[in-house]
């Protein structure tokens, strides 16, 4: 939709990159480099464009908004904004939130494949085993065959499955918050999730965190997975009960692999880090050397549209 919005293609712009870095950035504005530091690099007060830091404390990326009175476009380099939304009421009227839909897919989506193919071939025992220089040879399954079910059909969720397309699944279901068709089959809606959990030999998650998907992993959704089954969550450490799936893995009777932890970072002495059959990584999806290029295409498309008063991509919020 069409903002009346329009940037007067003056004023400043606050870069997580540095702006020399980046190619093809439009004329009329003054760029400047903040990633978080201590000192704002200018007066947040002449801001119209702020790319909010990435990986960093929520706090900080928050701390120059309420200062910046002329800020029309809020831009975070995840596709999670929800570190953001507070900082919602303190932005101008009219003033647009954007996310990175897109940034991640391919990051995300070779570490969702990476966790999945590890876990299921037994890949963190033949590395204890290598440490422990033991030949632990043995029989493991295979994702050919399996049945999976991807919680959150968006952009990313859309490139998992890209990538699962050669690996001879025998089906992939896809749940979004609402249901449509797509060329490779129906997306179901979120409200026929528990009938589809069951038949599930993995369940990869990569939905956003929202009200609605918080704790959406709990102690029924657990109990209705298969024996056997793995849980792979490159979404949000918050939308699985760490309370309840601590039990299913201590028992041996689920399997999970999780590049994010509710808590996050996952604390030392956590019965999670030694729980059997859990593969642990340091939310390290979209940090891979496919971000930066991404990141800059992404800026730079974004204010070139800025620049020339048309809609911003990506639009997730706007201030009131």
């Amino acid at each position: 939709m069409a903002s009346a919005h329009h940037s007067t293609g003056t004023g400043d712009v606050w870069l997580p990159i540095p702006p020399q870095e980046i190619e093809g950035l439009p004329d009329g504005f003054r760029y400047v480099h903040w990633d978080a530091g201590p000192d704002y690099p200018a007066d947040p007060a002449e801001c119209v464009f702020y790319a909010v830091p990435y990986m960093k404390n929520a706090e900080i990326c928050l701390r120059p908004l309420p200062l910046m009175g002329r800020v029309e476009a809020v831009q975070t380099l995840t596709a999670g904004i929800e570190h953001m939304l507070p900082g919602l009421p303190s932005m101008p009227s009219g003033a647009r939130l954007c996310n990175a839909r897109g940034l991640h897919n391919a990051s995300t989506a070779e570490l969702a494949l990476t966790l999945t193919l590890a876990a299921l071939r037994g890949i963190p025992g033949f590395v204890r085993g290598q440490d422990a220089e033991e030949w632990r040879a043995g029989f493991q399954p295979a994702l050919a065959d399996k049945s999976v079910l991807i919680v959150g059909y968006g952009s990313i969720g859309s490139a998992i499955e890209d990538r699962l397309t050669p690996f001879e699944c025998a089906r992939v279901a896809r749940i979004a918050r609402t249901g449509r068709d797509t060329v490779r089959g129906p997306v179901h809606p979120l409200s026929q999730l528990s009938a589809l959990v069951p038949d599930a030999d993995v369940v990869i998650l990569a939905t956003p965190l929202t009200g609605e998907t918080r704790g959406l992993v709990g102690r029924d959704f657990l109990a209705r997975m298969k024996d056997g089954a793995l849980l792979v969550n490159v979404a949000r450490g918050a939308i699985v009960d760490t309370g309840a799936l601590l039990p299913e893995v201590t028992s041996g009777r689920l399997l999970a692999a999780l590049d994010v932890t509710d808590p996050e970072p996952l604390p030392a002495g956590h019965p999670l880090w030694h729980a059997p059959g859990v593969l642990i990584t340091p939310h390290v999806g979209g940090p891979s050397s496919a971000f930066l290029p991404r990141a800059k295409r992404l800026l730079r498309d974004q204010l070139t549209l800025f620049a020339a008063g048309e809609p911003l991509r990506n639009v997730v919020a706007t201030a009131a």
